[in-house]
């Protein structure tokens, strides 16, 4: 598969998307600049985390209006694959792209620890592959990642299965206190109602490495690529 990376002024995770991507999956690469208004024939775009702008106004919000989102809208309108990480999320959010809002954690503090996650759905690009008994232990490194949906909203996502995870304890229950933001129902990712638009906070990218002594992001990019292949 040939993955392009969308690079913001301020994006600091795209190097190591590109790592796991390139060196680790295989993959063929490309680095999309945000001004950019040629996707380069990729199959799948990313937008990797980081802090796009310096987080003026709201994650994301100055983001969204890059000239390379006009492509990456249209790209999403017609199918194709787009998965937004943290940061990426925030972007996806403003966008429209995906459903809900980001607001500031609860706790109003930055956070970077490890996290546990339970998938939520076989019916994703994401997660496909993986077992939804099986708990992944990803970190965050987020400010604004508690995901807000109203009640209209929060019963679409849960109606039209487009919850891709759930933060959990490491035994995989989903209890408040392994909540790490404030994320309404625990939520740590979902997908557009169409099911090709996908945003997560957790970052896998870290979690993708012998070196990093924990490899359980590697599922969440298996999937992506035995479901292409399928």
């Amino acid at each position: 598969m040939k993955f392009g990376v969308v690079i913001f002024p301020g994006s600091n995770c795209d190097e190591d998307i590109i790592y796991v991507l390139e060196t680790i999956m295989g993959q063929q690469v490309v680095r999309l600049w945000h001004k950019d208004h040629n996707l380069q024939g990729v199959d799948v775009v990313i937008l990797p985390g980081g802090f796009s702008f310096g987080d003026y106004l709201r994650s994301g919000a100055i983001a969204r209006f890059s000239p390379i989102m006009q492509e990456v809208i249209q790209f999403a309108g017609k199918g194709g694959y787009v998965m937004g990480i943290c940061n990426g999320f925030q972007i996806l959010a403003e966008a429209g792209l995906v459903p809900g809002a980001l607001l500031h954690n609860k706790n109003r503090k930055f956070i970077c620890r490890n996290t546990f996650l339970v998938p939520q759905t076989k019916n994703s690009l994401l997660t496909s592959q993986i077992d939804e008994q099986k708990v992944l232990k990803i970190p965050i490194a987020h400010g604004e990642g508690n995901y807000y949906a109203d009640a209209d909203l929060l019963k679409s996502l849960n109606d039209n299965d487009q919850i891709l995870f759930r933060y959990s304890d490491e035994a995989g229950n989903i209890t408040n206190e392994a909540n790490p933001n404030g994320s309404i129902e625990n939520i740590a990712g979902v997908c557009n109602i169409k099911r090709n638009v996908f945003a997560l906070m957790p970052h896998p990218e870290r979690a993708a490495d012998t070196l990093l002594a924990n490899e359980d992001g590697l599922a969440i990019f298996e999937s992506i690529l035995n479901m292409a292949k399928a």
